[in-house]
């Protein structure tokens, strides 16, 4: 199996990082795709993955947009520029549109369009965070054509809205909301959609689902998810593994 979203360089696995991959390849999970989320964080995230092996993207994440748009752009396709033939680089992202972070809204577009055009020059998916923001990012991606498409990291929309994605190319993040029965409308999308529309993620250390006891959330946890999208899809674990894997092999390339 594999996670395709989980922050490993984050602080919050700097204590016991070690025993969090050990725990994660002791439940099956093989591998996962470290995001980036800013200039400022990605030496430690490429140290990372390189100590791990993990795979990565490199991005700007709404929350963490620079002051200077043109300085920080021009860093990420310096960056990119330079790791475009690592094997393990497989998306740009993480990069989208957060209504809850508005006070940075005129960045946030600047620096999303940049690297869905970024994204389109190198021929790579992207990794997108859309919140109370689809009509938006749907616009954006409706512009920029992407001809990797990508995912819709922690989508818990609508099937309409699914299907508005699934239409452009891209897959949707399945985590732990799938685990809170009151999520209506993501457990409705994830029993009738088709399963090559969805991808396996964590997003850890946030987004701890409502089951587990530890506040931090970690890559492990992902076999939960797995059985409750094969409940949801009345199909066994066994085969919704391995056609979420199938997917993240397509769509990244790995």
């Amino acid at each position: 199996m594999l996670d395709t979203h989980a922050h490993l360089d984050f602080a919050e696995f700097d204590s016991d990082r070690e025993q969090v991959v050990q725990r994660m390849r002791q439940a099956g999970i093989d591998n996962l795709i470290i995001p980036g989320v800013s200039p400022l964080h990605w030496e430690k995230q490429l140290a990372i993955a390189e100590q791990y092996q993990c795979y990565f993207a490199l991005g700007i994440h709404p929350w963490f947009c620079p002051e200077d748009v043109d300085k920080a752009i021009s860093a990420l396709t310096f960056q990119v520029s330079q790791l475009r033939e690592c094997p393990r680089f497989v998306a740009i992202g993480e990069c989208g549109l957060d209504k809850l972070y508005a006070d940075n809204w005129i960045k946030q577009l600047a620096f999303f369009d940049a690297q869905l055009t970024l994204a389109n020059e190198l021929n790579l998916p992207v990794i997108v965070h859309a919140v109370k923001a689809h009509q938006e990012v749907l616009s954006h991606l409706k512009r920029n054509k992407l001809r990797k498409g990508g995912v819709i990291h922690a989508f818990s929309g609508s099937p309409d809205i699914a299907a508005e994605y699934i239409k452009l190319g891209f897959k949707l993040g399945i985590g732990g909301l799938v685990m809170n029965p009151n999520a209506k409308k993501l457990l409705k999308t994830v029993s009738e959609l088709p399963l090559d529309s969805f991808l396996l993620e964590t997003d850890s250390p946030a987004m701890t689902p409502q089951n587990v006891t530890e506040k931090r959330n970690q890559p492990a946890n992902a076999v939960l998810f797995i059985d409750k999208i094969a409940t949801l899809q009345k199909k066994s674990s066994v085969l919704i593994s391995e056609h979420l894997v199938s997917n993240a092999m397509q769509l990244f390339d790995l």
